[in-house]
């Protein structure tokens, strides 16, 4: 039985993936460490909180003295970070918590799985030759791309936001952890995910909530920002097998395949919550343009070929079929 530190697993993504992960692994043990911002709950793991192999911790990534406790105490033998502070109008607002959270925060992780896996640079303990350091990141980090062309492993890091700038700083000390140390380390960056749990200030959950309440739906600037939507589940599966089966030291984009303007999402959701929830008038006309965002990258895409053909990754979903379980969801949870 190997003991993996998650960390933010109470957020979006990360509650996914434990649910996921608890469900296909019985040799796992599973320490969740979150320090339940306003994006992360325990309401989130619910169906986790009693599992023999679950267990939660609340505590800050940016606290090196609890990080080097736990791995001792819990003989952590593998690390899947996810804990971030992701929203990007917040970054703009307040970047300090994200240099603090995403670049020390990963920094003292980086720094203690070296310390109790490794003997000294490309040696490692006995019995811990095989554990892995895995950094979730984001497409963020590739900045803007044209109306042509896809990032791919290779791309140039350009970030545009403190958020993305601080993701990018994140996964620079990923790398050089690799590099320096002989630290086995996987980055993934994702394209942006949708589906169950995301908290409300995110595009697709604001649009659904903001229809239902009968409110405007705001969509920044003229609506044609383009972003690749990569279902959550396929995200998780993604992880999964880049985790067990990427090879150390290397960069996997997973992306969805599934470009959309913000107006197409917006008018693809409203057109089905008129199939759902029909009223006198399509939801559509709740539509409101509001002043763009600082910074706002006009378009970003993924090319997942690596992953692909290297381990054998796909995405389950297409657009249509996830943001139709994702709705569904939503009802669920505002009504």
């Amino acid at each position: 039985m190997k003991n993996l530190l998650l960390t933010g697993t109470a957020g979006f993504i990360g509650s996914n993936f434990v649910q996921y992960f608890l469900k296909k692994y019985e040799d796992y043990n599973l320490i969740n460490l979150d320090v339940l911002t306003y994006a992360g709950s325990l309401e989130n793991l619910k169906e986790c909180k009693n599992h023999p192999r679950y267990k939660f911790i609340k505590g800050n990534i940016c606290n090196k003295e609890l990080i080097e406790l736990i791995f001792e105490e819990y003989n952590i033998q593998g690390v899947i970070h996810f804990a971030a502070e992701s929203h990007v109008d917040n970054s703009i607002k307040n970047p300090e918590i994200f240099i603090k959270t995403n670049v020390n925060g990963t920094f003292n992780l980086l720094q203690t799985a070296y310390k109790y896996w490794m003997k000294k640079p490309f040696i490692s303990k006995e019995n811990y030759e095989k554990n892995r350091f895995h950094h979730i990141s984001t497409d963020e980090v590739y900045g803007s791309l044209g109306s042509e062309g896809l990032f791919n492993e290779e791309t140039p890091y350009a970030p545009n936001s403190p958020y993305s700038a601080s993701k990018a700083s994140s996964d620079m000390l990923v790398r050089s952890y690799h590099e320096t140390y002989g630290l086995n380390t996987i980055i993934t960056n994702c394209s942006n995910n949708y589906g169950p749990k995301q908290h409300d200030e995110k595009l697709i959950p604001t649009i659904i909530r903001n229809a239902l309440a009968g409110n405007k739906i705001p969509i920044y600037g003229d609506g044609k920002n383009i972003r690749d939507w990569l279902y959550v589940l396929d995200h998780c599966k993604g992880i999964d097998l880049a985790f067990h089966n990427g090879k150390a030291g290397q960069t996997y984009n997973i992306g969805g395949r599934n470009e959309r303007t913000n107006l197409q999402i917006a008018y693809k959701i409203c057109e089905l919550l008129d199939q759902y929830k029909p009223k006198n008038v399509s939801y559509k006309e709740q539509i409101a343009f509001v002043e763009d965002r600082a910074g706002h990258d006009r378009r970003y895409a993924i090319d997942a070929s690596k992953i692909e053909k290297e381990l054998g990754w796909k995405a389950d979903e297409n657009f249509e079929t996830g943001i139709i379980k994702t709705i569904e969801w939503y009802l669920r949870k505002y009504e």
